[in-house]
């Protein structure tokens, strides 16, 4: 991967940012070979899949943001934000620990330690754990379930006023209005934005948390799956 493609696919990016990203896609593909983290591995795809369409709703996230990245899996888009973004911290959540111990190399070789953490939970333990519920200003989730599910594996982990930020492709706006039920009852506010990309149909349902959590969210490990409201 070379600075020239990063510099067109992610404009802003300065000469230590595009270093950062070219590392970062060197150790994901020579531990892809390990393990499965993705199956994109071509050097221009995962420079705009992965990289840049992490990138599409930074200006969702609010300087200083406390965020926490909802099935994290190989670090999208959570080490993407926090490359471009010196100024917010991370929680990287996953319930697979090898996929951490992934990230926690990827922190280390990328200098983010102090800005970026793991977390080996299941979304729905974190989300009733003290340390963690009502705890960040953002939540993100990339490639993980459908907005029903996400919405209540998501909204615990934010402040009232906060935002869950859910990325999503072409059918985001029937997920959307499938999802109606489940947002009212989890007392958020979504609304779909899309954003025009060379790759494909992208959006973001953006859902601000305008009251507390109700204390039966969330249900049990896999119930949300199983029966989502």
């Amino acid at each position: 991967m070379t600075k020239e493609l990063i510099f067109s696919l992610i404009p802003g990016a300065s000469e230590e940012q595009a270093d950062k990203f070219i590392k970062y896609y060197e150790l994901l593909i020579e531990w892809n070979e390990k393990m499965n983290l993705t199956a994109i591995t071509e050097e221009r795809e995962v420079a705009e899949k992965p990289f840049a369409d992490s990138l599409l709703p930074m200006e969702l996230i609010p300087q200083n943001a406390r965020c926490i990245d909802v099935g994290t899996g190989a670090g999208f888009p959570g080490i993407p934000l926090m490359i471009m973004r010196p100024d917010i911290t991370v929680t990287l959540l996953d319930s697979l620990n090898k996929r951490l111990i992934f990230l926690n190399e990827v922190i280390r070789a990328l200098g983010l330690e102090g800005r970026a953490k793991t977390l080996h939970m299941r979304s729905e333990d974190a989300g009733r754990a003290a340390a963690h519920r009502d705890a960040y200003d953002v939540a993100l989730s990339r490639a993980v379930a459908n907005a029903r599910v996400l919405a209540e594996w998501t909204a615990p982990f934010v402040k009232r006023g906060g935002i869950s930020i859910m990325y999503k492709g072409a059918a985001a706006k029937e997920e959307l209005d499938a999802a109606q039920n489940a947002m009212n009852k989890l007392c958020l506010g979504a609304r779909l934005i899309e954003y025009p990309c060379a790759w494909g149909e992208r959006y973001v349902i953006a859902a601000k948390k305008l009251a507390p959590t109700p204390k039966a969210y969330p249900r049990k490990a896999g119930t949300a799956g199983k029966l989502p409201l």
